[in-house]
């Protein structure tokens, strides 16, 4: 493998959260009175499924800090990834960068005190700065218009919380990418290298901490079915690492709004180029706003991890 590169994105603004549970620029948190106990996790799960966002994986995360870190933070918090394949298939005609946000991730969480619930999910201002869509795309407007239906739907006579105003510059890079060559041995098709690449990357990350709640086969499932047979491969990973989203959810649940994160991994027919990217794990600092120095070295370790892995193994 070579040609590598990493392409840095420049200075974007970030807005950072006047309070913990409140919205950004880039996220939003939707939010409604849950006294009665009648709204869950999965009750929204089945509102988003009836409302064309197919959810694929929607975890108790409480369950899984209880095991790992013996405490909680939140009555109930679960981190959960959804999509809608057509929306999909129609950006990427012209914008292979939406990869980047597929699978979508949302948070969906309670607390006694405020006896809400709450999910967060990314903005349409959130969803085309990662993707560098425009904000005005008709295609981007009508995904985000349909996640607010699925909101509505999910959580009745329920609001979106007031965005914090407090922003501030950020000199993170928005999307952390790598180029490589595939070097085909005889008789090697480019799926088999990328499979190869693939089974290397998982369990280079499985050792450090990584998990894949979910591998996509966009190429098969999405675009071919859509008529899009530009690729010889496009794949997208959902990918968390347990030890930074704890941390972080503490004062940020709505985090979830980046975590499951998603990295592309594709190459266009008549290109030899293989691209792979992941929105940089380091922005969450100034779009949540965090201000804990060991939450944030955590952020800045996980990225690492991350980058340096991808650094190996496209060289």
């Amino acid at each position: 493998m070579k040609k590598f590169s990493i392409v840095f994105m420049g200075l974007f603004l970030a807005i950072g959260m006047g309070q913990a549970f409140a919205s950004t620029a880039n996220n939003q948190v939707f939010s409604v009175d849950n006294s009665k106990g009648e709204i869950s996790a999965k009750t929204i799960e089945k509102a988003f499924n009836a409302n064309g966002m197919q959810v694929d994986v929607n975890n108790d995360m409480n369950s899984i800090f209880e095991k790992r870190y013996k405490k909680v933070h939140h009555k109930s918090y679960n981190l959960a990834i959804f999509r809608n394949n057509a929306s999909v298939a129609k950006l990427m005609k012209k914008y292979p960068s939406i990869g980047l946000i597929t699978p979508l991730s949302m948070s969906i969480y309670s607390d006694d005190a405020k006896k809400t619930i709450n999910v967060s999910t990314l903005s349409l201002k959130g969803m085309a700065r990662i993707t560098n869509i425009p904000e005005t795309n008709p295609d981007l407007i009508a995904y985000a218009k349909q996640l607010d239906a699925a909101l509505h739907a999910a959580l009745p006579n329920g609001a979106y919380l007031k965005k914090s105003e407090d922003a501030k510059s950020s000199d993170k890079d928005l999307v952390t990418s790598f180029t490589t060559e595939f070097e085909l041995e005889d008789g090697m098709s480019y799926e088999e290298a990328k499979e190869s690449f693939e089974e290397e990357f998982g369990g280079e990350i499985g050792t450090v901490g990584f998990l894949v709640p979910k591998l996509y086969n966009l190429q098969e499932d999405v675009l071919k079915a859509n008529g899009n047979d530009d690729y010889d491969f496009y794949d997208t990973y959902s990918i968390i690492r347990f030890n930074v989203i704890f941390p972080v959810s503490k004062d940020h649940p709505d985090a979830g709004s980046y975590a499951p994160f998603s990295l592309a991994v594709y190459k266009k027919k008549g290109d030899d180029t293989v691209h792979i990217a992941f929105p940089s794990i380091t922005n969450w600092i100034a779009d949540l706003g965090i201000k804990d120095k060991k939450v944030i070295s955590e952020v800045e370790k996980t990225h690492k991890m991350m980058t340096d892995i991808l650094t190996e193994l496209t060289e």
